[in-house]
């Protein structure tokens, strides 16, 4: 993909973010797992060590305090962990990530052909609904995880989830991602296109699509690149004149949501298609006009549930820094990043 970036520009903008991430009073739950994943994914790019020794660090005084109990969301903090433990084999590292995967296999909430239910608590919070989140705080770090350990069914469970989620989610005449779906009452709820719904799905399918050894030997991975190559196709066509897209993507009215914008862009750098760099370069110029000199991401949405109709969506607020948007921002960063310095390698 034909990108027009300098990587020591993107370099020095990756450090402005995760310096203000660091700085953020983020806690074990799924901000913080979106956020650390994204210093990681600065770490792998860059290289640069004081990455890694403050995310150990993090850590490190978080198991002195205690650490909570697992749901779902909070299993994002993982990706970080299988960063550290990739890198320094510490058991420790391996030890938590195993809770969370004991947990995700045996305990956490399931409905139907044994599909993940999205909890963001110890409650029963959203009974057999099935929402795109889940696929990057669980889905996407078993199937990290069970190829780092060679561990085929988790493979195989991750994959699992992909698939029933596309099932579930993912609208085959648009090629959009609705939010959520609620297996009990068997709809869509609000029936919206949210857009960091469609990142969360657009970001995973395109990592684990590249992800994954001998991924055409996984029935399920042919799945996931039709799915992707069509979402990724009608998404295209709705982006901004800003570079933005909208916060729900198929009403042109809707404000431009820069973590999903980040989601999508870094999905579509992954995935490789070179018909998309023109999108690429105009979201990264609408990324970069939205990071404040000290690091924080501006124009993310907060924290929004499956919300009942379109105002609720558009009232949403992007006042404040996120750790998702902090994170997203990085993925997006990186993945230009690695795009850019390939291609000036070959």
């Amino acid at each position: 993909m034909k990108l027009n970036a300098s990587p020591a520009e993107l370099k020095q903008t990756i450090d402005r973010v995760v310096a203000y991430t660091f700085g953020m009073d983020l806690t074990w739950d799924w901000p913080g797992g979106v956020a650390f994943y994204g210093v990681s994914r600065a770490f792998e790019a860059t290289g640069e060590p004081a990455y890694l020794e403050r995310m150990a660090a993090w850590v490190e005084e978080y198991i002195e305090a205690g650490l909570p109990g697992w749901t779902v969301n909070a299993c994002a903090m993982g990706h970080m962990l299988l960063t550290l433990y990739e890198q320094t084999k510490e058991q420790k590292y391996l030890d938590i990530l195993l809770s969370k995967v004991d947990y995700l296999e045996n305990r956490a909430l399931r409905f139907g052909d044994r599909v993940l239910q999205h909890t963001v608590s110890s409650k029963n919070d959203f009974p057999e609904q099935c929402w795109a989140d889940t696929l990057f705080m669980a889905a996407y770090f078993m199937l990290r995880v069970g190829v780092t350990l060679g561990e085929k069914r988790l493979v195989d469970d991750a994959l699992h989830q992909f698939y029933w989620h596309i099932h579930y989610l993912q609208d085959e005449n648009t090629g959009l991602w609705y939010h959520g779906y609620n297996h009990i009452q068997k709809d869509h709820m609000s029936g919206m296109y949210w857009a960091r719904a469609n990142a969360w799905a657009a970001y995973t399918m395109s990592r684990a699509a590249k992800g994954l050894p001998e991924g055409y030997l996984y029935p399920p991975m042919m799945h996931i690149w039709s799915s992707l190559r069509d979402q990724l196709a009608a998404i295209k066509r709705l982006q901004h004149e800003d570079g933005l897209w909208g916060t729900v993507l198929d009403y042109p009215e809707a404000y431009g949501e820069v973590s999903a914008t980040a989601g999508i862009a870094s999905a579509m750098v992954v995935q490789g298609n070179p018909l998309h760099a023109k999108y690429v370069q105009k979201a990264l110029g609408g990324l970069r006009a939205n990071i404040a000199d000290n690091g924080r991401v501006l124009g993310v949405s907060g924290g929004t549930a499956v919300m009942k109709d379109i105002a609720g969506y558009l009232g949403i607020d992007r006042k404040w820094a996120q750790g998702w948007g902090q994170g997203l921002a990085l993925a997006f960063l990186t993945a230009v990043l690695e795009s850019v310095e390939a291609r000036e390698g070959d």
